[in-house]
């Protein structure tokens, strides 16, 4: 029996041995696997990525994705695998909520660069913040967006109760408007903006003539342009997004009313110009988006960009690939600090949070305590013909 256990004893050595030696220096697909798993960070974006909206919501995704592939490098050394995972919100809040459920649900994803719409990242960043899943948005001007105090919660980009005051005091001052016929889309970021615009025209006295609402898809403004023209007002002033707005200006026109037309960012979107064609010309829109054409730098980014997606720069592009980089930023920072071990979602958070002077394409960013961009802007933009974006005509 001795001799026995001896020999199994023996055999079992030799077994190791064996595996040590030749088995040990080879790892299986399933063990790298798995060890690759936790070297893995992935960066989310959510925007609309189908539908009517989908140009400017593919803008944000491409932007963050050069974000990406330019720090990737830099994050290899670091012992870390860059990913981008791009997420179609549809437009639609509840689409939103379903992807921002999916997206805390995976514990590499460390930041959003999202929304588009306000409407959509209200709900959306709830669902972050259960997470400790830190939103850095290009694009959402709504108000409530940062109000609620969220950690998790920043936005580059300007406000509607900046961005509307700013539109009714231009209208006043450069246009000389003295009655304005407002409209708005019945959305948290049509009818905020519409509704901050119109706060503004009355402080500053200019005769509000009507206020009317209408449903985002909708093709035919029949009723509300006859309601206009009875009132023949100096400006119609839209609140919504711009498949509504360019075919509101072709339909107005179309009726020969004449008024001066003006909305906010949801406008500001090349697919405007093809949708209103001629009948742009005159159309004002505010924006919280720069033309980075304007500066070198920006210039030859939206030349690398147009050379490697094929196509032009949208409105928010540059905006995607800014707060896509604020966010690596943040994450690259936690690593060299704590050796290159993977950071908790929270400390992202609070790191992304702490952003000052950080320089873009587009803007330089500093947050507030609130999550708001210190430095954000408003620009306001004139479609002298059928030249997107337009000419810009002043800044504030």
């Amino acid at each position: 029996m001795k001799r026995k256990l001896l020999l199994v004893a023996s055999l079992l050595m030799i077994m190791a041995l064996i595996v040590s030696g030749c088995g040990g220096a080879k790892t299986t697909e399933g063990e790298k696997q798995a060890a690759d798993a936790g070297k893995v960070i992935k960066i989310a974006t959510s925007s609309p990525l189908s539908g009517a909206q989908a140009a400017v919501g593919e803008s944000i995704k491409l932007g963050a994705q050069m974000a990406l592939e330019e720090k990737k490098a830099e994050f290899e050394k670091l012992g870390f695998k860059l990913e981008l995972a791009p997420q179609d919100d549809q437009a639609d809040p509840k689409m939103g909520v379903s992807v921002a459920e999916k997206l805390i649900a995976d514990p590499s994803i460390l930041a959003v660069i999202g929304h588009y719409n306000s409407g959509v990242a209200i709900p959306s960043s709830e669902v972050y913040n259960t997470g400790n899943l830190a939103m850095v948005s290009p694009a959402n001007t709504a108000p409530k967006v940062t109000d609620r105090r969220l950690p998790t919660v920043n936005r580059i980009c300007v406000r509607d109760d900046v961005q509307g005051p700013a539109g009714a005091g231009y209208a006043k001052d450069k246009l000389g408007v003295k009655s304005v016929f407002v409209i708005h889309d019945k959305t948290a970021y049509g009818q905020g903006l519409a509704d901050e615009f119109k706060k503004e025209t009355e402080k500053l006295g200019l005769k509000v003539v009507g206020y009317e609402g209408i449903t985002a898809g909708e093709v035919d403004f029949s009723a509300v342009l006859t309601k206009v023209g009875a009132f023949k007002p100096d400006m119609i002033y839209f609140g919504g997004m711009y498949p509504e707005a360019g075919i509101m200006v072709k339909q107005a026109r179309e009726k020969g009313i004449t008024a001066k037309y003006m909305g906010g960012d949801g406008l500001d979107s090349s697919e405007i110009v093809k949708i209103a064609g001629k009948n742009i010309t005159g159309l004002i829109y505010t924006t919280a988006a720069t033309d980075i054409t304007k500066t070198a730098e920006g210039k030859a980014w939206a030349e690398q960009y147009k050379q490697k997606f094929g196509k032009n720069v949208e409105s928010y592009s540059a905006y995607g690939y800014d707060a896509a980089l604020v966010a690596l930023n943040g994450i690259e920072n936690l690593l060299k600090a704590n050796g290159g071990k993977m950071p908790a979602r929270q400390d992202v958070a609070a790191e992304i949070r702490k952003t000052a002077d950080f320089k873009g394409i587009a803007t330089t960013v500093t947050f507030d305590d609130k999550g708001d961009n210190k430095n954000a802007k408003v620009y306001f933009f004139e479609f002298k013909g059928e030249t997107y974006p337009g000419e810009l005509i002043g800044e504030k």
